[in-house]
């Protein structure tokens, strides 16, 4: 019995130990090695030793992104894979550029809450709130405006100008990830059966064919 409740002393231990750990940096920095043997939840350091200030920087964010594609937009993300000095900063961030009338289409980051600041133009963004609302909450932002998209919901900007627009986003995770809405119910590989879509969207095949073949 007493060494039962040492086991389970030792347990709960450690799960308080896991749930209050700190997280405060435990060291100056954790510059991402990608060619790393360890596998780890992110990227494994590169020996401080072998750092170099080329570890902490990134260059050409000054450098309007194209945005000559179907949607009108670019957005030029600096995460870990592009800046290995972010690694375990738990940061990122992105530049996105319009086109007049151009649309960085509904999306959602599944890691990190997104912080964007318009530079130039005027923009219609927006987000949708998750189940059962769907509560769209949405603002013309000006130059200067600063906006907020939680974590994990879908959102989207618009240029309303007729002249291009550009903003600077900072997100919570030095490795967002992004799922665009279109691209992955109709551009998924390999393609989800018409028949789950149809039943989903309430439509005839012949649509979902439509959007699948330009996805």
């Amino acid at each position: 019995m007493a060494k039962q409740l040492v086991l389970l002393s030792l347990v709960a231990l450690s799960f308080c130990n896991f749930a209050f750990a700190d997280e405060q940096a435990l060291q100056d920095f954790c510059v991402a090695d990608p060619n790393g043997p360890v596998r780890v939840n992110g990227l494994a350091c590169k020996n401080p030793m072998l750092v170099q200030a080329n570890d902490f920087l990134f260059s050409g964010l000054n450098m309007a992104g194209n945005t000559s594609n179907p949607v009108g937009s670019k957005v030029t993300l600096v995460n870990v894979a592009m800046l290995p000095g972010l690694n375990t900063l738990g940061i990122a961030m992105a530049r996105v550029d319009y086109a007049p009338r151009g649309l960085n289409p509904p999306h959602l980051h599944p890691r990190a809450t997104e912080i964007f600041t318009l530079i130039e133009g005027s923009v219609l963004v927006g987000f949708v709130t998750s189940n059962p609302e769907n509560r769209l909450i949405s603002k013309i932002l000006q130059k200067g405006d600063v906006f907020v998209f939680p974590k994990g919901l879908i959102h989207f900007q618009q240029n309303l100008g007729n002249g291009h627009a550009m903003a600077i986003s900072g997100l919570s995770n030095q490795n967002p990830g992004i799922v665009t809405v279109a691209n992955v119910v109709f551009g998924s590989n390999p393609d989800i059966s018409s028949e789950v879509l149809t039943k989903a969207f309430q439509v005839d095949k012949h649509i979902i064919d439509q959007l699948q073949s330009k996805f």
